[in-house]
């Protein structure tokens, strides 16, 4: 808090006076009622766009969220593949090979390449993620099951349903495809990272959470947005490397399908990666459960949209769907419409179908292949007579293991965990390393790259802001008036005051001061209003103060933090994506509060110099708000700084905590997004580096506009601040 000692204490003796406003008015409840927390399991409804245009952009701008949610933004650098490709089986009409190569320096993806013997290039080639069927890749099912699939009419052979998997590949091999069958991490022969750890995550793992050598889904590993299904994913990305690194695929004709989790990353590719030209994720897109293992979900992922829009991003491509008697149930009549909608918007709505066959629990079954078999032969041009799957002999995973002592295991376990996450840490930095740019336009591009990746932070509501103001009071020497923030998307309101000295009725404000302090605006809300020495001394230099209660304070605190914080999604898991890939942090709706603040105060004020200002607990609030607001916006920051790095939060429930702000730079990130700004940072003796930022601005030809003072350990800040912003 930027106060005199002398002050504070007053302050804190100022907390047994009764408020007056909001308190002694009795506004109603409702208008602080928080929003509870969202779910995997809630509604999850996709609203049509009106034009094609407005979709393109709505397109754009969810790829490049989902890029940063997955810790792909920007992508990490394309390694050699290095593939090994060995132990092939002929099967009569189609071959089955071994595969293992490197997505990442050390970190392998395996699996099955099954080619057609009598086809000639170019082929058509298909991806297949397997989903969480039992050992995945290496599905073998007994009796018992067999049985009941093929009493359900799910399965007409036996042989088949002993491995639907490769039923699936070896059918797509027949009709003329290319086809890679992949693991996902912790399955089959990917074991470098465990099944325990990738799926089965549930609490933490302290050896696993040291600032310089951490693990999946540590606070260290969110802080960087660093995650099971971003590793995937990625390994998704590799895998269709590897198919198009095949002399005899066609790139123009390659199609990707999986079913549940295979399915989400069938879909999740087709938003993120133009390759793919036709896609079938199957039970696995509705308005309902979103995905419920630790593979599926991330930071940020979903806090305003849901997988029907993610299967929505790979329109005017074909696109077929399958719903079965589970979360998909719904998908006729909630989903799919509002796709058809799109599709047809965007002429192309003979590329849709849905199969849904209600009948059937969640599977991937003959019924459901032979509706996918006749949707890539369609749109991949198989030319194929008929698409009827026919008997297979399945080989047993023992013959499938891309692993032999010729070829060796490589290790795996919490070493190589360290390892990995550490080089993928430092391929992001290397990605946005400033010491190497040389010019403005090595500037602006990596402005551009972080204003991107803070946008998808912020992840704030879509919807117009607005602030209504209440009449002004007339006190000593100044003139208060009480307003309500609306941000557009929340159903909260946030109480701001204003305070101004005494001036004609007939002139607005020339320079007005967001001032942030950790009662929010209690103090000032009290009758009579006992403004902070600094907010005292910046109305006698003739400014307006403006002050709000951020959530977590006043008005709208949490009964159930209250210290403030985060609070978790109870569901037994501490994986931080449950929670906070629905939902904002409590420092992300923070800075959305700030950010819609001063977009109205700019409306309303058109010609006034707005400033933001914040000592050491609101200071990465404010700082990561002005990262989300145009220099034409807020004109100055002035924060001050106690030696706090986000790098030391070691907790969720952290009241700074904010997934992925510290793979974009942290607080020099966040003023090196918008480098033209007029910035002030006080530091105490434990300095915080700031040589991002102060690249960004020299580069930026505005070197003057960022400046860092060293404070004394008892050195006063409030005259540093009111000085710095001396009108001008």
């Amino acid at each position: 808090m930027i106060v005199s000692r002398k002050w504070f204490l007053l302050l804190l003796l100022g907390f047994l006076v009764p408020v007056a406003g909001w308190a002694q008015e009795a506004a109603p409840a409702e208008r602080f009622a928080l929003p509870a927390q969202r779910t995997l399991d809630d509604y999850f409804p996709f609203t049509p766009p009106a034009t094609a245009q407005e979709w393109l952009g709505r397109r754009a701008q969810l790829r490049e969220h989902l890029l940063v949610s997955l810790g792909l933004w920007p992508l990490p650098q394309r390694t050699p593949l290095n593939p090994v490709v060995h132990g092939l089986i002929d099967c009569g009409d189609y071959t089955v090979e071994k595969v293992y190569f490197e997505s990442l320096p050390g970190f392998f993806v395996t699996g099955n390449l099954y080619r057609p013997k009598q086809a000639s290039g170019p082929l058509p080639a298909v991806l297949c993620p397997h989903g969480h069927w039992r050992n995945g890749r290496f599905l073998w099912s007994g009796d018992d099951e067999i049985q009941r699939e093929l009493e359900s009419g799910g399965e007409k052979f036996a042989s088949n349903a002993r491995s639907v998997l490769q039923a699936r590949c070896a059918s797509l091999a027949r009709l003329g495809c290319i086809v890679f069958h992949y693991d996902m991490i912790g399955y089959a022969d990917s074991q470098q990272i465990s099944y325990e750890v990738a799926h089965g995550f549930k609490d933490r793992r302290p050896e696993m959470e040291a600032p310089n050598r951490w693990g999946l889904f540590s606070p260290a590993a969110e802080l960087r947005l660093q995650s099971v299904m971003g590793l995937q994913t990625w390994n998704s990305i590799r895998a269709l490397d590897f198919l198009e690194s095949l002399p005899e695929v066609d790139r123009s004709r390659i199609g990707v399908t999986g079913a549940s989790g295979g399915g989400t990353q069938t879909f999740i590719l087709g938003a993120i990666d133009d390759r793919p030209a036709v896609a079938f994720p199957a039970v696995m897109v509705s308005t309902a459960m979103q995905g419920g293992c630790t593979c599926e979900n991330c930071c940020q992922l979903r806090i305003n949209q849901g997988n029907v829009e993610f299967a929505a991003m790979f329109a005017p491509k074909p696109l077929g769907l399958t719903a079965a008697n589970d979360w998909t149930k719904e998908m006729e009549t909630k989903g799919f419409p509002e796709l058809r909608q799109l599709y047809e918007l965007l002429g192309v709505g003979d590329k849709l179908q849905l199969t849904a066959r209600l009948e059937f629990g969640h599977n991937y079954n003959q019924v459901s292949r032979e509706a996918m078999y006749a949707w890539f032969n369609q749109h991949l041009q198989l030319n194929a007579a008929g698409v009827e799957e026919r008997e297979l002999t399945p080989l047993p995973p023992e013959q499938l293991s891309v692993y032999d002592a010729t070829h060796p295991r490589p290790a795996g376990g919490p070493e190589f965990e360290f390892q990995l996450l550490g080089q993928w840490d430092a391929d992001s930095r290397a990605q946005l390393d400033w010491s190497a740019a040389t010019d403005a336009d090595d500037q602006a591009r990596l402005s551009a790259q972080l204003k991107v990746a803070f946008r998808a932070l912020l992840a704030a509501p879509s919807g117009e802001p607005q602030l209504e103001w209440e009449g002004v009071e007339s006190l000593e020497g100044l003139t208060r008036r009480r307003g309500w923030l609306r941000c557009g998307g929340w159903g909260f309101e946030t109480p701001v005051i204003q305070l101004a000295p005494v001036r004609p009725a007939d002139r607005g404000p020339t320079r007005i001061a967001i001032l942030l302090e950790p009662t929010g605006q209690a103090t000032v809300d009290r009758d009579p209003p006992e403004a902070s020495p600094l907010a005292a001394a910046l109305i006698k230099r003739g400014l307006d103060i403006v002050q709000l209660d951020l959530v977590g304070q006043g008005n709208l605190g949490n009964p159930a933090q209250p210290n403030g914080g985060n609070q978790l999604v109870p569901n037994g898991r501490r994986a931080a994506g449950y929670t906070f890939g629905y939902n904002q942090a409590q420092l992300a709706r923070q800075a959305t509060q700030l950010v819609r603040l001063v977009q109205v105060l700019r409306q309303q004020y058109p010609q006034a110099k707005l400033s933001l200002v914040a000592g050491p607990s609101l200071a990465p609030a404010a700082a990561f708000a002005a990262a989300n607001l145009a220099t034409s916006e807020l004109d100055e920051l002035a924060i001050e700084l106690d030696g706090f790095r986000w790098e030391t939060v070691s907790e969720f429930e952290h009241p700074a905590f904010l997934p992925g702000i510290v793979k974009y730079g942290g607080i020099a990130g966040c003023l090196a997004a918008e480098p033209q700004r007029r910035v002030l940072v006080l530091q105490r003796p434990e300095a915080v580096d700031l040589l991002m930022a102060s690249r960004a601005a020299a580069l930026a030809g505005q070197p003057e506009r960022l400046v860092s003072i060293q404070l004394g350990a008892d050195e006063d800040s409030v005259e540093r601040i009111a000085n710095w912003m001396q009108p001008q």
